[in-house]
This record gives structure tokens, C-alpha cells and sequence, in this order.
């Protein structure tokens, strides 16, 4: 077996395993000696990994591609209603890597909070596509311009993970967070979109 080969080959084993642990753990309860109980060589995992930041990020990043994967396979993106009907199956399908996205983008570790960014974008981009499927679907009010829409959304959309990220939610395991904001996120849209007033008032 040619070098690389092999090298790729221990690589994703080390990240497998360390998805299952910081999956079921997170970054502060995962630990470097628990993904080598799994049969890791501690040693080959220093050699290709600085240390636990370097492997947490590379999971934040693997993770997050593959859901986005699934997401897009199953043409999630199709439509708002699709795509958080096809998300929420994706995220109960792959349990580790939701986990480790929904830490990533509301319980980051405050000292990676900036690295992780670049690896949620993808759903960034995802959550675009929904918002200029949503903008098609109705008319807006004459005083409104798109791209002033467009940025409502994602104000809001910073608002609402935020919220998540408060102390309001310490308490709270992110299990329980996770249920909350996929619960919610429809409702959040749908008052973004028609308002809560009745009729013209």
C-alpha cells in the first residue's frame, strides 16, 4: 500500500473515532486518551493532529460537509418546507455530527469560536437558498427591496442562534437545545415571513 494511501487511511480512522467521541461528549468532556482507547496509536495521532484543537476542527469540518451532503443529496433545498423536514432526518441519521455542529454553532469553545466559522458556512450558503426560495414564493410590500429582506433574514438568523448561546440556556444540555431551535425555526420563519398581526393591522 502506497504511503499516502496509508496515511489518508489512519487519518480518517482518527477522525471517526474522534467524531464518535466529541460527538457524544463535546469538545470539553472528549478527550484525546478516549479516542485511543478505540485502538488509535496515540503516536500516529500526535504525528498527524497538533493536539485536540486541531482534531476538533478537522471533525467541525468533516461533519458539517457531510451533513450538507445528505442534505443536498435528498434535494432539501428544493423548497423551505423540504429542507427542514429533510435536515431534521439527516440530523437524527447522523446523531455525532449534528451534535458536533449544533456545539460548534451555538456552544463553540470560546477559544475556536472564530476557526469554527468557516466550517458552519456551508449551512450558511443552505439557509441562503432557502431564504431566496421563501422571497419567490410571496410579494413583498412596495417599501421593502430584497436585499433589505435578504439581510432581515439573516439579522434574525444571528439573533435566533444567539439566543441559543445565552445564558438563558446554560442550564441546558445541548440535546435539549438542539430539539428547542429545530422546533422553533419553522414558527421563527413563518412570523418572519406573514407577521403576527391579523389582516392589514
Amino acid at each position: 500500500m502506497k504511503k499516502s494511501i496509508k496515511t489518508e487511511l489512519t487519518i480518517s480512522k482518527i477522525i471517526e473515532a474522534a467524531i464518535n467521541e466529541f460527538g457524544k461528549n463535546g469538545y470539553a468532556g472528549g478527550t484525546i486518551n478516549d479516542i485511543c482507547k478505540t485502538g488509535i496509536n496515540k503516536g500516529l495521532l500526535y504525528h498527524n493532529f497538533s493536539g485536540k484543537d486541531e482534531l476538533y476542527l478537522a471533525c467541525v469540518n468533516l461533519s458539517c460537509k457531510k451533513l450538507i451532503h445528505h442534505i443536498q443529496e435528498r434535494d432539501g433545498t428544493k423548497n423551505p418546507e423540504s429542507y427542514l423536514a429533510v435536515r431534521m432526518d439527516v440530523f437524527a441519521l447522523y446523531p455525532n455530527e449534528a451534535h458536533i455542529f449544533f456545539e460548534a454553532l451555538l456552544s463553540p469553545p470560546a477559544h475556536l469560536a472564530e476557526e469554527l466559522l468557516p466550517a458552519i458556512s456551508g449551512f450558511t450558503a443552505l439557509n441562503e437558498q432557502m431564504v431566496s426560495a421563501m422571497l419567490d414564493a410571496v410579494t413583498l410590500r412596495s417599501t421593502v427591496a430584497r436585499n433589505d429582506a435578504v439581510s432581515y433574514f439573516h439579522m434574525m438568523q444571528t439573533m435566533f442562534n444567539g439566543y441559543f448561546s445565552s445564558p438563558a440556556f446554560y442550564h441546558i444540555s445541548l440535546e435539549e437545545k438542539m430539539k428547542l431551535h429545530e422546533k422553533i425555526l419553522p414558527q421563527l420563519l413563518d412570523f418572519m415571513l406573514y407577521g403576527i398581526a391579523k389582516g392589514d393591522a
